[in-house]
C-alpha cells in the first residue's frame, strides 16, 4: 500500500507528466483556455491513461515478452491507444454534444499524446506491477488534470491583466507555464523526507 501511495503522490506532484516531464504540451496549451474544458480533457486523459496501462501490461507480459516481440511494443500500445481514444471520443459524442464540440480537435489528439504512450512505456522501464502500472497510469491522468485546472485559472487571470503587447498571447503564456512547472519542483524535497 505504502508503494502504491509513493507511486501515485510522485507522478501527481514530483514526475508529472506535463510539468516535470514536458509531455502532452499540446492539450496542455490548446485546451486549457477555459475550466470545462480543461476538465473534460482531463477526464478523458485520465481514463485513457488508467486502461491504457491496463490493457497494456498484460499485453505486454503475456504476449510480446514470451514470444520476443518487445520491439513491437510502441505500435501495439498505439494502437490500443487509439481504439481506446475512439471509444471514448464516441461516448463523449453521443452523450455530451456540447463537451465533444468544445474540445474539437483536441480529444482525437489524445490518441497523439505523447503522455498517454509515455505512460504505458514507462510502466514497463520502470517494471512496475500491474497494479502499479494502473496506479501510476491513473495518477498521471490526475496530474494531468491538475496541471490543466491550474493552468486555466492562470490563464484566466492572464486574460484580465495588463500585459505588454510584445508579450501577450503565447509568449505570457509560456512564460507563466514555466513559473507553474518551477513551483512543482519543491514538492520533490518532501516526497525525499516523507519515503526516507
Amino acid at each position: 500500500m505504502k508503494e502504491m501511495f509513493i507511486i501515485l503522490f510522485s507522478v501527481i506532484f514530483v514526475d508529472n507528466f506535463v510539468l516535470s516531464k514536458f509531455l502532452g504540451i499540446c492539450p496542455f496549451l490548446g485546451v486549457s483556455k477555459k475550466l470545462n474544458t480543461a476538465m473534460g480533457m482531463s477526464m478523458a486523459v485520465i481514463l485513457v491513461m488508467g486502461m491504457s496501462s491496463a490493457i497494456t501490461y498484460p499485453i505486454n507480459t503475456f504476449l510480446l515478452v514470451p514470444n520476443g516481440l518487445e520491439y513491437l511494443r510502441t505500435i501495439v500500445f498505439i494502437l490500443v491507444i487509439a481504439a481506446l481514444v475512439q471509444s471514448i471520443e464516441t461516448i463523449i459524442k453521443k452523450l455530451l454534444p456540447p463537451l465533444y464540440d468544445a474540445l474539437g480537435v483536441y480529444l482525437p489528439l489524445i490518441t497523439t499524446n505523447c503522455a498517454v504512450l509515455g505512460v504505458v512505456l514507462l510502466n514497463i522501464s520502470n517494471s512496475l506491477s500491474f497494479w502499479g502500472s494502473v496506479v501510476n497510469g491513473v495518477g498521471a491522468g490526475i496530474g494531468f488534470m491538475l496541471a490543466m485546472v491550474l493552468f486555466a485559472g492562470v490563464r484566466a487571470r492572464l486574460e484580465k491583466a495588463d500585459v505588454p503587447k510584445f508579450l501577450r498571447g503565447l509568449p505570457i503564456t509560456l512564460i507563466a507555464a514555466s513559473i507553474v512547472s518551477v513551483s512543482f519542483m519543491g514538492f520533490k524535497g518532501i516526497i525525499e523526507k516523507l519515503f526516507a
